[in-house]
């Protein structure tokens, strides 16, 4: 895994000076990982009062799911937290990376396929993996996928998420 400040350095370069600030967050299938940091970090800057100063979408590496909302155990457990879940998934784009200033990968796979679907390596810079924001206390090196895990791993997700998608706002906002 990339050292977490040299990943965070490069979140810097692409978030600075940027209004709105663009995120586009994936996963393998759209439907669990990543339409749930889309949510939780939607919901943060709304709460903040920063509602228009980012756009925030997701997607996933895969096509697996093009056209599905998020999974029902994904949209249960984050309307528990207060968080809405009403993304169609999606698979990346080409253009994804000259629509967005920051992709951000929920681990190494997911890091490494859009590696390898980045049209430039200027493109490729703006690619950083979830873990890079996530507290070390946390004690995770990437975001696990829930889907064949219980109630916990969907709990374990979103803890993770909100503590990511958290540092995300407080790094951009560190930048004005």
């Amino acid at each position: 895994m990339e050292d977490p400040q040299t990943a965070i350095a490069r979140a810097h370069r692409h978030l600075e000076g940027k209004h709105p600030r663009r995120v586009l967050f994936v996963c393998l299938g759209n439907i669990c990982r990543s339409t749930a940091a889309e949510g939780i970090l939607r919901d943060i800057v709304e709460r903040r009062g920063e509602g228009a100063d980012w756009v925030v979408d997701s997607a996933g590496t895969s096509g697996y799911n093009d056209g599905k909302g998020p999974d029902h155990r994904m949209i249960i457990h984050a309307r528990r937290r207060g968080v809405a879940l009403n993304h169609i998934s999606r698979r990346v784009r080409t253009s994804d990376f000259d629509e967005f200033d920051l992709i951000v990968g929920m681990d190494d796979s997911n890091v490494s396929n859009l590696r390898r679907i980045a049209p430039t390596a200027e493109a490729e810079d703006k690619i950083v993996p979830m873990a890079a924001f996530i507290s070390k206390a946390m004690r995770y090196d990437h975001v696990p996928d829930p889907y064949y895990d219980g109630a916990e791993g969907f709990e374990l997700v979103l803890d993770l998420l909100e503590d990511g998608c958290a540092r995300i706002v407080d790094e951009a906002g560190a930048l004005r």
